[in-house]
């Protein structure tokens, strides 16, 4: 399951930084749809590796081992 996510993450990742490169290079606006993918990958991104920190820290200061 976690490698299906991983592969649809980074096809839409791709495809969102392979068509804002291209529109920059052409001098042309986003469409709207490849702005809010972009701000919600972007938003999974950071969140995701807040809460891995938050993860990471808490087994630091417990000092347990902790899996996933």
């Amino acid at each position: 399951m976690l490698e299906a996510v991983a592969l649809t993450y980074g096809m839409l990742l791709s495809f969102v930084l392979s068509g804002a490169s291209q529109n920059r290079k052409l001098a042309r606006p986003n469409p709207a749809v490849l702005n809010y993918v972009g701000y919600v990958l972007f938003g999974a991104t950071c969140a995701l590796s807040a809460a891995l920190s938050v993860y990471a820290a808490w087994g630091l200061a417990t000092g347990q081992t902790l899996s996933v």
